[in-house]
């Protein structure tokens, strides 16, 4: 059996030896004082000391017992900076969040989430973690972030996630490429045969087109431009096809730097999602952006 000592008959016996009496301790404490007694007695048993005298007049310390109350207000001095320090970390990770999201969702999507819940929650502090869908998983896997949101197509088994929005990829080329004047779709045979400009592995817009192409029988071809940033294949996309979200693009298009292309035969959509570690369920704030990405696309698909 352990002989550490229990920290409420500590408590109490400190009470004591500040009040000079078992009641006075007990109902300072909170307890009845047989209860209060039997735990003194307890304490006592387990330390192997008389620590208190007990008389019709109150109770006193022995000369163990004072001891034994020195070292019990060092213990319970240090249990209260534990309970203040641990509150102290809980309010200030309380107080902040951070989430991670993948290229499209950070540039075009989360700044407008985060406007409006910074409408409901206004003392919070709110940091915005930027990489592809693989890197963004990776650091909600390892816990250093409570929520992501990605947009690859698939969501590795150790997570957990729900969708919060609906994106679609086009293929695009600037005005002057070949395909800009096609009257017809281009087939998914004409566009892994054309020279496409990508995103690099491990985003999750390149992992939609692969997936896509697989469906159709289709892989890509092992030479073709990478670049890291959606910037970047638009700025190429003018002598090259590119296949971007339409989020991405839809300044662009509007303006007539790129052209949109039909593809028949491919499926280019996918869900956008929430991702956390199962034992770690958004909850509070967190649980509140969920809700508020998912209002907002609900509202901007519908509008």
């Amino acid at each position: 059996m352990s002989t550490r000592p229990d920290l409420t008959a500590l408590d109490l016996l400190v009470r004591v030896a500040e009040s000079g009496s078992l009641g006075a301790a007990a109902r300072a404490a909170g307890m009845a004082q047989p209860n209060a007694s039997r735990a003194l007695s307890r304490l006592e048993r387990r330390l192997g000391l008389t620590l208190l005298v007990r008389t019709p007049a109150g109770s006193r310390l022995t000369t163990e017992g004072e001891v034994v109350v020195a070292w019990a207000r060092e213990a319970i001095t240090a249990v209260d900076r534990i309970s203040m320090g641990a509150r102290s970390l809980a309010e200030q990770r309380a107080a902040h969040l951070t989430v991670a999201a993948s290229l499209t969702i950070a540039e075009h999507l989360a700044p407008r989430w985060l406007a409006r819940f910074r409408r409901s929650h206004p003392d919070l502090n709110v940091s915005l973690e930027v990489g592809n869908s693989v890197e963004v998983l990776d650091r909600v896997e390892r816990g250093e972030v409570a929520l992501g949101f990605v947009e690859s197509p698939t969501v590795p088994r150790s997570l957990s996630s729900t969708a919060v929005a609906r994106d679609t990829l086009v293929v695009v080329v600037g005005p002057e490429h070949p395909w800009a004047r096609r009257r017809t779709p281009l087939s998914p045979g004409d566009l892994v045969a054309g020279d496409l400009v990508l995103r690099e592995a491990g985003s999750g817009t390149r992992e939609t087109l692969v997936r896509a192409l697989d469906r159709a029988g289709l892989a890509l071809g092992p030479s073709r431009l990478e670049l890291a940033s959606t910037a970047a294949v638009k700025a190429a996309a003018g002598e090259s096809a590119a296949v971007l979200s339409e989020l991405a693009v839809k300044a662009e298009l509007a303006t007539g730097l790129l052209v949109a292309v039909p593809v028949d035969g491919l499926d280019l959509t996918r869900a956008l999602r929430a991702v956390w570690l199962p034992g770690r369920r958004p909850a509070g704030a967190a649980a509140d952006l969920v809700r508020v990405a998912r209002a907002q696309s609900s509202a901007s698909s519908s509008s």
